[in-house]
């Protein structure tokens, strides 16, 4: 039940634009997800960066979406990543920030980076306050970056060896000071839970409804289409080195060599798209690898993931990417690098296969293994059906929600 003054103030890290009129454009998928945040409180308000830079594909008018966020604020704050940029901004957006705690009961803060990081310095200022607050993140940031130094341009190296210990620092402080550590996925769970004081919990952040999951007729089919026929493999993200585009593109190139038929496609743009292609041609694999980059109709993603017999994926750092959960929703079995995130979705019926971090000619045995037995296969597209099943946008954000109300009242 509902507070007549149950307002919830988060931070979101996803930019905003501006078009060329001036009008705000805003993420579709957060869209769906304050949507979300607004059904479980009276109101909703989201501090969000705006960005000056040309918005990418994928950002729609606020304009058109009003409707959906009837009872949702948004209060655009600068986008600061660079240090110059963030001392300049940083005591009047502070101020900002502090007036829009006062007018919130409940307070949820993203947080991952430095500069620039609004969440860090809201979860700063609401402890002057002495108004207790949770704690969201998605990944560990400062690992990302830690690792982000020693692959790149000189400069981009430079910068992570400079800020990835600061960030750690920074990242710790505003976790023991919460309330409350919300933890998407078992990754940053177990990275960030023994800093935290007070509750912590497992969450996680999708925008899946019950009807994007595969239906038991479709799922029936695809076990018995798989039979034989080459394989098809699917990953989708974004191509960048954190992802491990290129141990994906090597097991490609090991199965090719062991005589496996199969069609592979990356969906996704990114900075490591072109050299992919590169390898991909220099492996000689163009007839069977495919990436076509960004793909903005979600329900053709979706529908290339129910086609697909497996996700395979090289995730290379701690975080946590929705497309698992996607896939297992589609009775895609995952089968790729093991860590706890992964581990814990298929913990209950076992719809996937891991193997060591870095390992790709295990990976690429452990699919040979499946290409050969296309019973287990197939069992292996129920077992991601099963495990996929509790995950729908409405349950995780009630859940998030009831959370939020239970340790911040």
């Amino acid at each position: 039940m509902m507070k007549k003054n149950d307002t919830l103030l988060i931070y979101a890290p996803v930019p905003l634009y501006r078009d060329n009129n001036g009008e705000l454009l805003i993420e579709q998928q957060a869209v769906n997800g304050l949507r979300l945040w607004a059904k479980n409180f009276t109101s909703v308000i989201v501090m969000m960066p705006l960005s000056c830079d040309p918005p990418p594909k994928g950002w729609i008018q606020m304009s058109a979406v009003e409707g959906e966020l009837d009872r949702v604020r948004i209060e655009p704050l600068p986008m600061s990543y660079r240090p110059d940029q963030f001392i300049k901004t940083f005591s009047s957006t502070k101020r900002r920030i502090a007036e829009l705690i006062i007018e919130a009961q409940f307070l949820s803060f993203a947080i991952g980076g430095l500069f620039g990081d609004w969440g860090a310095v809201a979860c700063h200022v609401a402890h002057r306050m002495k108004r207790p607050y949770a704690v969201w993140t998605d990944r560990v940031e400062s690992e990302v970056t830690r690792q982000a130094a020693t692959v790149g341009p000189f400069k981009k190296r430079l910068k992570a060896r400079l800020t990835y210990k600061p960030m750690a620092l920074l990242e710790r402080l505003v976790i023991r000071r919460s309330s409350l550590g919300l933890f998407h996925g078992r990754e940053t769970y177990e990275t960030y839970a023994p800093y935290m004081r007070g509750p912590k919990e497992v969450v996680h952040d999708i925008h899946l409804a019950a009807t994007d999951h595969i239906d038991m007729t479709s799922l029936i089919n695809k076990a018995k289409q798989v039979a034989d026929g080459q394989l098809r493999l699917l990953y989708v993200g974004r191509a960048d080195p954190m992802k491990g585009p290129f141990d994906w593109i090597d097991v490609l190139q090991s199965l090719s060599k062991q005589g496996i038929r199969f069609h592979a496609r990356w969906l996704g743009d990114g900075s490591e798209r072109d050299e992919m292609l590169v390898r991909i041609t220099q492996a000689g694999l163009q007839s069977c690898v495919e990436v076509p980059g960004f793909i903005n109709d979600r329900q053709l993603i979706l529908e290339e993931m129910r086609a697909a017999h497996i996700f395979m994926f090289c995730h290379l750092s701690p975080e946590s990417p929705r497309c698992l959960i996607e896939a297992l929703a589609s009775g895609c079995p995952i089968v790729g690098y093991d860590s706890a995130y992964p581990r814990d979705l298929i913990s209950k019926n076992s719809g996937g296969i891991l193997v060591c971090r870095g390992d790709t000619a295990g990976l690429a045995k452990a699919i040979k293994k499946l290409n050969d037995n296309r019973e287990k296969l197939s069992n292996l597209f129920i077992a991601a059906a099963l495990d996929g099943k509790p995950f729908t946008d409405e349950a995780v954000f009630k859940h998030r929600s009831e959370v939020i109300k239970f340790n911040l009242l």
